[in-house]
């Protein structure tokens, strides 16, 4: 098992990256313009974030669930977490922590879902896949 590694798309709030990587310094958290996202589509990011073992982290709701079942029909992906915009900072910031210190990067294989992490655990709400993952969120929380 791995730990998890995250990938920052180029809707992501970057305060949100900066905020868990000054909090956990050990915290692998590839930012947009590191990985040159900007401009790229959807499944691209998508393909580059599952080449590279990263859960994608992003505020799309719009597109990415859309491009997400299309994509995991033909290959794997390393995940999804879907942030709403009005969540606050540090409550980002502390779920993204309690998913890289409770979970494997393997528990969110195919996986799509949306936080804030702890309700969604407790609710059982992790969906395609996620069983591992709910579960390990659920024991933390």
């Amino acid at each position: 098992m791995s730990q998890v590694r995250f990938q920052a798309d180029w809707h992501l709030n970057h305060t949100i990256v900066q905020a868990a990587q000054r909090r956990e310094p050990a915290l692998d958290f590839q930012t947009a313009h590191a990985a040159s996202l900007l401009g790229i589509s959807a499944p691209d990011v998508l393909e580059r974030a599952a080449r590279e073992g990263r859960l994608l982290v992003t505020h799309d709701f719009h597109d990415m669930l859309q491009h997400f079942a299309i994509f995991i029909q033909e290959r794997t992906s390393a995940g999804v977490l879907l942030v709403r915009q009005r969540l606050p900072v540090a409550a980002v910031k502390e779920d993204l922590l309690l998913i890289w210190a409770a979970t494997e990067a393997e528990d969110w294989h195919n996986c799509i879902t949306a936080l804030p992490q702890r309700q969604a655990a407790r609710n059982g709400i992790i969906s395609r896949g996620g069983s591992s993952a709910s579960a390990a969120l659920a024991e933390a929380v």
